[in-house]
């Protein structure tokens, strides 16, 4: 955590230094792209070594050197945004494609993964060949994207307002705090980011758990299909997904990004309060459920990232300055924070109530429930529908429009 604090800013402050006749961004997209495809593969590889202290150390630079060429691809790769067009609408626009392809990905993912593990230990290879080679499938499959990114897109949008020498820490912070709708923003992101996180954390031990009653091998059939309930849930989800974006990008640009989050929203409480009715054996109920979710979820994926390339414009036109590398090492930052931070306190809850696998006693169960749909008759766990209207009443709130992008003087 201490390392990802410190190689955001870092690598920001180094995209903004550069100067190229790539430009500024397109560089990190062709050197590091390489890199980071086989750090994947580093995460994976278990060394043969019997030392604790040699495999914590293997663990930990593993970890640093993936997480710092992820950094070196991501943070370049968001501050494309703002330099691509000047356009609120179009950002939108952006952002709902990017995220088609994240979400797709994710279904192939998701899909892809266990059939690979399956067919290799029916091969007879050991568990870990599985996870290697299922490791330089998908690190492999993350380098052409990039590189294709390299050769295709152009940073033609260039302000000449340009900080001369990147901002000391101080500076920085300052600059970050007195830009108003960056602080709607961050907290936007990270209530974003910890519902969702919590949900997807704790969504396979509820349908076990809870809605199969912990049968392991529980099943449903889709579309002609028999697969695993989990398999079931998320492939429902992830393509209803896909399938919303643009209706969120149509109403974001007829209303705003503002509205049409507040909506998406609060379809999300309304959803999550519903899991509230599920009862064991219930699968038919879920899946319609997730078909719901997934409508939602597309909305959590998309307006928060069309939302900040926006707050970079609201800055530049207040100090006459572009300060790409400070929000987006900062929202790279965020990301990976909350995520830190759900694993944290999901796996905490489990703990306090006493969770074994299989979890035994009811208060586990609970746990289990309670962290999926946020109960509101648990003080702990009400934080799925309470985060989520937290984000509303954080954006209701929030001075950033259209028309403040056009009139920064109006906000704060």
């Amino acid at each position: 955590m201490i390392w990802d604090a410190i190689n955001d800013p870092l690598v920001g402050a180094l995209s903004d230094r550069v100067q190229t006749r790539w430009g500024r961004r397109r560089p990190f997209l062709l050197f590091a792209t390489i890199p980071f495809g086989l750090s994947f593969l580093l995460l994976w590889w278990a060394p043969p070594w019997e030392s604790q202290i040699t495999l914590m150390i293997h663990i930990s630079l593993a970890f640093m050197i993936s997480d710092t060429m992820q950094t070196l691809v991501a943070v370049p790769f968001y501050a494309l945004t703002p330099e691509i067009t000047p356009d609120y609408d179009e950002r939108t626009s952006l952002a709902g494609y990017r995220m088609v392809f994240n979400l797709l990905a994710s279904i192939v993912t998701a899909v892809a993964a266990p059939m690979i593990q399956d067919e290799m230990l029916k091969a007879g290879f050991a568990l870990q060949q599985g996870y290697l080679v299922t490791a330089a499938l998908f690190g492999g499959l993350a380098i052409p994207p990039f590189l294709i990114m390299f050769f295709v897109v152009r940073e033609r949008f260039t302000s000449k307002a340009r900080t001369a020498t990147p901002p000391k820490l101080r500076e920085t912070a300052t600059t970050l705090w007195a830009n108003v709708p960056f602080r709607f923003a961050a907290l936007l992101y990270m209530l974003n980011w910890i519902t969702f996180d919590l949900v997807a954390l704790m969504l396979p031990f509820f349908l076990v758990y809870w809605v199969a009653s912990g049968d392991l091998l529980a099943s449903t059939s889709l579309s002609g299909m028999e697969l695993s309930l989990e398999s079931a849930v998320l492939g429902v989800l992830l393509i209803v997904a896909v399938l919303a974006v643009p209706f969120w990008t149509w109403l974001a640009r007829r209303f705003s990004k503002r509205k049409a989050y507040i909506g998406g929203m609060v379809f999300w409480i309304i959803v999550e309060c519903l899991i509230l009715i599920i009862q064991p054996g219930q699968t038919d109920l879920v899946l319609f459920l997730a078909l719901l979710a997934g409508i939602s979820v597309s909305v959590a994926h998309v307006l928060p990232d069309a939302i900040f390339p926006d707050v970079i414009e609201w800055d530049e036109l207040k100090t006459n300055q572009r300060h790409e590398r400070m929000y987006y090492g900062s929202k790279n930052f965020i990301r990976k924070l909350t995520g830190a931070f759900a694993i944290f306190f999901a796996l905490q809850v489990l703990g306090w109530f006493g969770y074994q696998p299989p979890p035994d006693g009811g208060c586990s169960i609970y746990s289990v429930n309670g962290n999926t749909h946020g109960d509101p008759n648990a003080d702990w766990s009400g934080r799925g529908p309470s985060l989520d209207g937290f984000c509303c009443r954080r954006l209701v709130l929030s001075p950033y429009t259209r028309a403040a992008c056009s009139h920064p003087t109006s906000i704060g």
